[in-house]
């Protein structure tokens, strides 16, 4: 299997994907679109991955032995061979766009501007959690000032 043409067209499909989040005009197709045909061929990508290494049906480009998510050398030799690591980058590319698209629809939802919401979905493109925290923190301040909690 060719790990590194999988991790470059996952990588491509993510990076054009959160520039169109980012840059254009939020219609509702192109929202559908990114969820629907984008998340979800990142999941199906995540789930055939995860099935092929699991069942042995594909060379996982490596070692993966001693690998276990309870201690971090168990992860570290899951993530030594090039299948363990493309099947944690996909999950990542995954949730962190899904997460991208909720912060946009919420944002839009409460009339937060484009400019604001740039530097957040930036952030959680290059950190995930650090860009959803300050998206919670920054819609909590909103809602307290405006009484509003929805």
């Amino acid at each position: 299997m060719n790990w590194d043409a999988i991790f470059g067209a996952a990588n491509l499909l993510a990076l054009i994907s959160w520039a169109a989040l980012i840059l254009l005009p939020r219609w509702p197709a192109l929202l559908s679109a990114l969820l629907y045909l984008v998340v979800g061929l990142l999941s199906m990508l995540y789930a055939g991955i995860l099935i092929g290494l699991m069942t042995g049906w594909v060379d996982p480009g490596g070692s993966m032995e001693g690998g276990n998510f309870s201690s971090i050398e168990g992860v570290q030799a899951l993530f030594a061979a090039k299948g363990g690591l493309t099947l944690g980058w996909v999950h990542y590319l995954a949730f962190d766009l899904f997460v991208g698209i909720w912060i946009a629809r919420d944002a839009d939802a409460k009339g937060f501007s484009r400019f604001i919401q740039a530097p957040i979905l930036l952030a959680t493109f290059m950190a995930g959690p650090l860009g959803l925290f300050a998206w919670l923190v920054l819609r909590e301040g909103r809602a307290r000032a405006s009484g509003r909690w929805n």
